[in-house]
């Protein structure tokens, strides 16, 4: 059997892997643990396949993610959403029992590019970073909570806000610390804060999240991240042209800077301006601000270039 022809497709639960082989049509499971993995990568290293494929699942899928890079496994990491669509195309149903089997086929008729995982440093950034924008949502909800609150619960719940607010505050301690110890990150990093509108939070997410940043086109960028407008026209039907996919993290993190920026960053306030005065809804002209602003970062770290005005935001070449 030529190697160069197997595909492994490996979806992941709780408790288990199950896994498929093609060309070999063979259906294996194993335990999601150290050892159950170690099996995996085991039999994996007497089939040399050109790629292992498998879902992105929220965090069941890190150690298995590791441990194949930590083997020099070739992997790529989907979005479910592709797979499903995929699913659909050949006319199957997505069930517990197929997942491998389609992962496998779309790793063989899409063959995905292999990727790397981010550095250590850049996935615990990127923990802390969602570890904050979960306590920020908690926050945000206790404040809501405590305007509408009896007299009897109002302390308790203030109570909970000032912890919550002491936690975040260390946990952006902690990010910042972190993102100032990487010294390959220290030239990009003084490029991208010197941006009105993006701080320390939002610069730990672009660094850690977003390597490409000016190494791509302002097209590829901007759909990387999930602010490039996608048509939906069919014949003579002009679709409402949408966003979506890219990288979730990145985006939540630009969209506050885009907020901040479009009171404090002169060029991003005056772009936002002519959009709401050409009768733009504020949502997509947020969206459009926080496009511009992807283009405009992405343009400086190209040219290693700090903040200054005019900016230059001239298109990156193919």
């Amino acid at each position: 059997m030529n190697t160069e022809n197997v595909w492994v497709g490996a979806d992941i639960c709780q408790a288990t892997l199950d896994v498929y082989i093609l060309p070999l049509g063979k259906l294996c499971q194993y335990a999601n643990t150290a050892e159950g993995i170690e099996a995996f990568i085991k039999h994996l290293k007497t089939l040399s396949p050109k790629c292992v494929v498998f879902e992105a699942t929220g965090g069941l899928e890190r150690l298995l993610a590791l441990s194949l890079q930590s083997h020099d496994i070739p992997m790529a990491q989907v979005n479910p959403r592709k797979i499903r669509a995929f699913a659909t195309a050949l006319g199957k149903a997505k069930t517990d029992t197929l997942d491998a089997q389609v992962i496998a086929e779309f790793a063989r008729s899409i063959r995905p590019t292999p990727q790397k995982l981010p550095s250590q440093a850049a996935r615990k950034i990127r923990d802390l970073v969602t570890r904050r924008r979960q306590l920020v949502t908690i926050k945000v909800a206790e404040q809501n909570r405590l305007s509408r609150s009896p007299e009897s619960i109002k302390a308790d719940i203030d109570e909970h806000i000032k912890q919550l607010e002491a936690r975040i505050k260390k946990l952006s301690e902690q990010i910042q610390k972190l993102t100032t110890q990487q010294t390959d990150w220290q030239r990009k990093r003084k490029i991208l804060l010197s941006v009105p509108g993006i701080g320390p939070v939002t610069c730990a997410v672009c660094l850690a999240e977003l390597p490409e940043l000016g190494l791509l086109t302002d097209k590829q960028i901007a759909r990387l991240v999930g602010v490039a407008p996608i048509n939906r026209d069919s014949g003579q039907y002009k679709g409402k042209r949408m966003i979506q996919g890219g990288r979730a993290q990145v985006r939540c993190g630009l969209y506050m800077a885009a907020l901040v920026a479009t009171q404090h960053n002169p060029v991003i306030k005056a772009f936002y301006q002519r959009l709401l005065e050409r009768g733009k809804l504020p949502k997509v002209a947020l969206t459009a601000c926080i496009r511009k602003l992807v283009v405009i970062l992405n343009a400086m770290v190209h040219h290693n270039q700090l903040w200054q005005m005019p900016i230059s935001t001239e298109p990156q070449p193919s």
